[in-house]
């Protein structure tokens, strides 16, 4: 049950989190999802930065790890959002801006969770 709560309350906070993101970021400016995509980069950066410190020292337990990657990294990020906005590119006709947001949401992703993997390394 303790796991159940700390993920619930992570997811909480993250979900907040995006919220304002959202509020920040004009949701579709010019036609092109910014928020999403940002939320979507910087939580890969983060589960990677958190996962790599909780795996490789003792910096990060488990229940925070737990808290802060299946919690707030999922609550924070939003894939389905991301299919969502990608098929309305499609429908509305902008091949070229689902494209784009489709490859630099996963090559973005995958860099910056690489990259928050070598920060947590160079961190310790």
């Amino acid at each position: 049950m303790k796991n159940v709560l700390l993920v619930g309350a992570g997811g909480f906070v993250g979900s907040v989190f995006r919220y304002l993101v959202a509020l920040a970021v004009p949701f579709t400016a010019g036609g092109f999802p910014y928020a999403t995509l940002s939320v979507n980069l910087f939580g890969s950066f983060l589960i990677g930065f958190i996962s790599e410190l909780a795996l490789s020292s003792t910096i990060i337990s488990p229940e925070t790890r737990l808290l802060l990657t299946t919690g707030f990294c999922g609550g924070f990020t939003t894939f389905s959002t991301a299919m969502y906005e990608t098929m309305g590119l499609a429908r509305d006709g902008e091949a070229l801006y689902a494209t784009l947001y489709v490859a630099g949401s996963i090559a973005g992703g995958m860099v910056c969770l690489l990259s928050g993997t070598l920060a947590a390394k160079i961190w310790q």
